[in-house]
């Protein structure tokens, strides 16, 4: 199968320093890999609501967003969650995304988690903190969402900014970013340490 990445930008706006830091990795990524990239604020998913024991079957999205959204997830074989740290965890347009793969595991046809089982979860962000244990909530819930989901989970690759482009200048980041996705190869040998 060939790797295709779909990267989920969370931000609320264009070129932020998630975005910013999630690019710089892709540029490392083999050029025989997919890449497909889609930006939440511009394709905003309905209200969420969870009708999971309303007794009726949940039936296939009609929604264009919500239709375009599960065939990219679905399409990948390693989704990237880009998302600023907002109030010490996702942004609300990531955590909304997430929300909808509690829908997508009863469509019927889909096979939501029998076909993301095996893939791999990362996590991209970046937050204004100089403590990255203050992204712990996010982290976790990425790291908990791949488990739950029996994917593998790649990490999250963390910067530091608050005004735009300030990432640019966290050299530790950068360096990371680097060579974020290529730990992939490890995964595979020991995906006991991934938390899967």
């Amino acid at each position: 199968m060939t790797r295709r990445f779909l990267f989920v930008l969370g931000s609320a706006r264009t070129d932020g320093n998630t975005e910013l830091l999630a690019r710089r990795a892709a540029e490392q990524l083999p050029p025989d890999v997919e890449q497909e990239w889609i930006r939440l604020a511009e394709h905003p998913l309905p209200d969420f609501v969870d009708i999971r024991h309303d007794g009726g079957p949940v039936q296939a999205p009609t929604d264009d967003t919500v239709k375009r959204l599960l065939d990219a997830t679905l399409a990948a074989t390693d989704v990237v969650i880009a998302s600023p740290v907002y109030w010490y965890s996702l942004s609300g347009l990531t955590k909304r995304y997430l929300d909808y793969w509690s829908d997508w595991l009863r469509v019927p046809g889909a096979d939501f988690r029998a076909t993301m089982a095996g893939r791999t979860l990362w996590g991209v962000s970046v937050l204004a903190e100089e403590e990255e244990v203050v992204a712990d909530p996010l982290v976790g819930t990425l790291n908990n969402s791949a488990a739950y989901m029996k994917m593998r989970f790649g990490g999250v690759l963390l910067g530091n900014g608050s005004a735009r482009g300030d990432v640019l200048k966290d050299e530790r980041a950068l360096s990371r970013a680097k060579t974020f996705f290529a730990q992939d190869a490890a995964l595979a040998r020991f995906p006991h340490e991934t938390g899967n």
